[in-house]
């Protein structure tokens, strides 16, 4: 493989890690309109229930609790703004490796760093906030998705180092 095409699958793999951040991240903005509809779609009395009882009950548990801290305590989703904000944060440091990988590595390996933490934070802080067990499952998987493409840049630009 010829260097302008590493370089080519090099920017298409951040772009799609990229683009992943940034939808975790605005998603993070309107959770409200997000768990109610996915109250609908697979809480208590959807087609889910007779199939996955414990995660529409979970889905139902988390929207109610969801729609009355928004009525009693708003301000407390600030702090899920902050986080879609850390999440877009992390996505604008991802240009400096678009634009040249090679002297922009440190971001791709910290991405991966951070990839891997996910798994312990949830592991840990997931029983400590009462998180049943199958959703810190699909927590670690941010991690586990998230560090392919990383991984694989990583390789190909070492491949252009090398």
């Amino acid at each position: 493989m010829d260097i302008a095409r590493i370089f080519r699958t090099v920017r298409v793999l951040l772009v799609l890690f990229v683009v992943g951040l940034l939808i975790s991240g605005l998603t993070a903005f309107p959770l409200i309109a997000e768990i109610n509809l996915l109250g609908r779609m697979i809480g208590k009395g959807s087609f889910l229930e007779s199939l996955w009882p414990a995660m529409a009950n979970w889905i139902t548990f988390v929207q109610q609790a969801l729609n009355q801290t928004n009525q009693q305590y708003p301000f407390m989703f600030y702090g899920t703004d902050w986080l879609a904000f850390a999440h877009i944060t992390i996505a604008v440091a991802f240009i400096g490796p678009l634009r040249d990988p090679v002297r922009n590595i440190w971001v791709v390996e910290f991405g991966m760093i951070a990839c891997i933490l996910i798994i312990p934070l949830a592991l840990i802080c997931g029983p400590i906030r009462g998180i049943p067990f199958f959703w810190t499952v699909i927590d670690c998987m941010f991690g586990v998705v998230g560090i392919i493409p990383l991984l694989i840049a990583y390789r190909f630009i070492k491949r252009i180092t090398a």
